[in-house]
């Protein structure tokens, strides 16, 4: 099998979503919008509570208010909010330009609010995409926050890991290569010559992730903001802050390919390899960060598996500073 984290495996994570309905609003959160740039505003849920902060960041293609029913779970020790980022839900919807949904972008819109809102040293808990913000946040401002929790979203594209190589990735690092040679300034010999294996490396990558594609459901053309939210990504390599990761290791596949059991057994084998791979990314480069690895669960593993990963968190909430 190749090693490589593939652009199929993280479509089937999204795929995987809709096994279960999204909560309906819980009418004790209060909302309000927030200024994070001039002309950009974001949706910000306040479910209450009192103690150490938490602020919950959805999902791609969610909002806060995906975290309705299970927010609340921790208003008791703690005070709660949600935010939903920009080119989604309430949150403005600015027209994509100059990395203006990278994930630095987006971490920044996390720091903008924590800023407004005066929320000092929260936990950052994030699903699936929104490991990207964790990441950005804790790599950048380790002293801002006092942790983070990554709910099935300890991707590539939120700890790089050299090993198992993404396709969005390494395309903006051969993209990023190539502008910096039409650029000028530079050694251009040099950069030409580092330039080839850069893109042979991207090649096999693209190949690998095409032929994996080959098994999937056929998938609709990406919007503008969906495009620049996935290939503004980048590398995320030193996290110092104290970090849970909870995986669906491996996902539940049993919805997919029912006429087919030799593909979805080989699916099965291959997410098994590569989310057991991720997490012994996260094990090997970020000392001291807590793994849990939840075996046939959903995507959305906090509501699949709400009691544990309810309980997860308390213990990690509770070795905090």
């Amino acid at each position: 099998m190749p090693a490589t984290n593939t652009l199929g495996l993280s479509l089937a994570a999204l795929l995987l979503a809709p096994a279960l309905a999204a909560p309906q609003t819980a009418p004790s959160a209060k909302l309000q919008m927030v200024t994070v740039e001039p002309g950009v505003q974001l949706e910000v849920l306040d479910w209450g509570g009192s103690g150490r902060p938490l602020i919950f960041l959805a999902g791609h293609g969610d909002t806060a208010h995906s975290f309705d029913q299970f927010a609340p779970r921790f208003t008791s020790q703690d005070h709660v909010y949600g935010i939903t980022r920009r080119g989604f839900g309430a949150s403005s919807k600015p027209v994509p330009a100059n990395g203006n949904y990278s994930p630095d972008r987006r971490g920044d819109d996390v720091l903008a609010v924590m800023e407004a809102l005066h929320i000092e040293r929260p936990v950052l808990v994030g699903h699936s995409m929104a490991g990207e913000e964790l990441s950005s946040v804790g790599s950048r401002f380790p002293q801002k926050v006092a942790g983070l929790i990554y709910l099935d979203a300890a991707s590539s594209r939120a700890f790089y890991d050299p090993s198992h190589p993404q396709l969005e990735i390494e395309m903006n690092d051969t993209k990023a290569r190539i502008d910096q040679i039409e650029a000028g300034g530079v050694d251009e010999q040099q950069k030409l010559r580092d330039l080839e294996p850069a893109l042979d490396r991207f090649a096999k990558i693209l190949h690998e992730d095409n032929q994996a594609l080959k098994s999937m459901p056929p998938l609709p053309p990406r919007s503008p903001i969906d495009a620049a939210l996935n290939f503004g990504v980048q590398r995320y390599t030193s996290i110092h802050v104290p970090v849970l990761a909870i995986f669906a290791c491996p996902h539940d596949w049993s919805r997919f390919f029912a006429n087919d059991p030799q593909t979805r057994a080989a699916r099965v084998t291959l997410d098994t390899q590569e989310c057991s791979a991720r997490a012994d990314a996260i094990i090997h480069g970020i000392p001291g960060s807590t793994v849990v690895r939840i075996p046939n669960a959903d995507h959305y593993v906090h509501r699949s598996n709400e009691a544990q990963v309810v309980e997860e968190m308390e213990k990690f909430l509770a070795t905090l500073r």
